[in-house]
């Protein structure tokens, strides 16, 4: 049965009309040869399921909506970010890069500065370290120096002039005067196999019942290691006032002999490891001679007429 079509009908037929709804479009897309195997709606006829909201005939006016929306958002961001520039750098997965947001005192710098203080620390036990393994070594060497004392031997004594008489002292009191020229022959051996030794003695006395009758100094000197040396000193006095001994020399000068007594320290000092480690040793000397006035010849001490310690 023939119907007569009315003008609504014609005008929802057109395709110009407003009111006729819009026919899902069909197209077919050729595979690119960069498009993936799992997409399929890249590969396949576009369908409704494929289709985005905005091509959906059910969602006409919120596609519609969307769309513009969509487009203005886009192409405002596409424009001023990404249009102006073109080609954008894109990592290794494909995306491109942004920037990333720089924080202040950011995780760097709090890195490096613990990185630095851990460094400082390790200098400070590595200091340490080295000053305690230096100290160790130099109480070692040290240690090790200690048993090398210098051994001291006085050979001889010569008394040049010996002259006792009367005077008075500097406030004019009389008493008997002496005047004495001696000269002391001394060995010094160094033991040390690894370090040399200075030598000195400040005071050389020769002293008659507790009173100095001559003194002299035995001048500083270096002496290698593993020597001998023999070294002479000089006692001189002039004029030296007696008092209450005058009256017993005067009765020894009579018989020709006279007992005195040679008195003296010795410094040793070994440079080990430069002026850091360092070995001294003080010996006191001490020599029981009886001088001869009839016998010019130098007084030979035996080994037991002296005490050294």
């Amino acid at each position: 049965m023939m119907h007569t079509k009315t003008d609504s009908d014609v005008t929802s037929l057109d395709p110009s009309s407003p009111r006729s709804p819009k026919r899902p479009v069909y197209y077919v897309q050729s595979p690119s040869r960069d498009s993936h195997d799992g997409d399929k709606c890249s590969s396949m006829q576009a369908t409704p399921a494929c289709n985005s909201p905005m091509e959906s005939p059910s969602h006409h006016s919120y596609g519609h909506h969307s769309r513009a929306s969509s487009a203005s958002r886009v192409s405002g961001n596409y424009n001023s970010s990404w249009g102006r520039k073109g080609n954008r750098k894109r990592n290794d997965k494909g995306w491109p890069e942004s920037k990333v947001i720089e924080e202040e005192g950011g995780y760097d710098e709090f890195y490096h500065g613990s990185k630095g203080l851990s460094r400082r620390a390790q200098i400070f036990v590595a200091i340490i370290g080295f000053v305690l393994i230096f100290s160790v070594f130099c109480l070692i060497i040290w240690g090790a120096s200690r048993p090398y004392k210098p051994q001291l031997s006085v050979k001889s004594l010569t008394v040049h002039n010996f002259y006792f008489g009367e005077g008075s002292d500097m406030t004019g009191v009389p008493t008997k005067m002496l005047t004495a020229n001696c000269s002391m022959r001394i060995t010094v051996h160094n033991p040390a196999t690894f370090f040399g030794i200075h030598v000195s003695s400040k005071s050389v006395n020769l002293m008659y019942s507790e009173i100095i009758v001559a003194t002299g100094e035995l001048k500083k000197y270096y002496q290698q290691r593993k020597s001998h040396r023999t070294v002479s000193v000089n006692l001189q006095g002039s004029k030296v006032p007696l008092y209450g001994a005058g009256a017993s020399l005067a009765s020894l000068v009579d018989n020709g002999k006279i007992p005195i007594t040679l008195v003296f320290e010795v410094k040793s000092k070994g440079s080990v490891v430069g002026k850091l480690v360092s070995s001294k040793h003080r010996q006191h000397v001490s020599c029981s001679v009886t001088i001869d006035f009839h016998n010019k010849q130098p007084i030979k001490l035996k080994e037991n007429a002296c005490t050294y310690v």
